[in-house]
């Protein structure tokens, strides 16, 4: 509520074209990798737009155009400096090698799976591309922005209760495929006497 309160607000006193920037930068700030912030602002254009505040068409591909720009600054940023980091000698080297071997493995085989549910600078940070990543930067930015913005239009505020539960359900899912795996790799893994 205190979104679309705020959003009211940047619509009435400075036009319209504020909340086309806002959920724009948003999307970017989001697609970059701080979490959060442009689903709350997109879920707030949804409810307006489905007020006729806004036109949703155009916050669609807002949310688009800024979640593709901070998707590609945040491979960039993975890219330059976290694969640096990552592969510097120091504490932990050999284990920071294998996390980025595996990475490199995920990011090759399940990459568009990958690009949408970590954040993008996982992905350079994992090598995966560039060339590779643009295409499924742009499908993932869609689908998210398709998912949230419509969802938001039709469904109103309950949309924003609905993703939280889909969130939370999803890390209990992982947790749990992760527990198993290395449960079973534990017990299958070692070497028989």
């Amino acid at each position: 509520m205190h979104l679309l309160f705020a959003l009211h607000l940047h619509h009435r006193f400075h036009g319209p074209h504020v909340d086309y920037v806002g959920v724009g930068a948003a999307a970017a700030v989001s697609w970059i990798g701080v979490a959060g912030v442009g689903e709350a602002a997109l879920i707030a254009a949804g409810i307006a737009a489905g007020r006729g505040k806004v036109d949703i068409s155009s916050m669609l591909f807002v949310a688009w155009l800024g979640a593709m720009a901070g998707g590609a600054a945040g491979w960039l940023i993975g890219f330059k400096g976290g694969r640096a980091l990552m592969t510097r000698p120091g504490p932990l080297y050999r284990l920071r090698l294998r996390l980025v071997r595996r990475g490199d493995r995920i990011y090759e085989k399940r990459g568009l799976l990958a690009v949408y549910l970590a954040p993008t600078w996982m992905a350079g940070v994992s090598g995966m591309r560039f060339r590779r990543f643009i295409p499924a930067n742009a499908i993932c930015a869609l689908a998210w922005a398709l998912l949230v913005g419509l969802g938001a239009y039709f469904a109103g505020p309950s949309v924003a209760d609905a993703l939280g539960d889909v969130g939370t359900i999803g890390l209990i899912l992982i947790g749990l495929v992760a527990a198993v795996s290395l449960a079973a790799r534990w017990r299958w893994g070692r070497p028989s006497r």
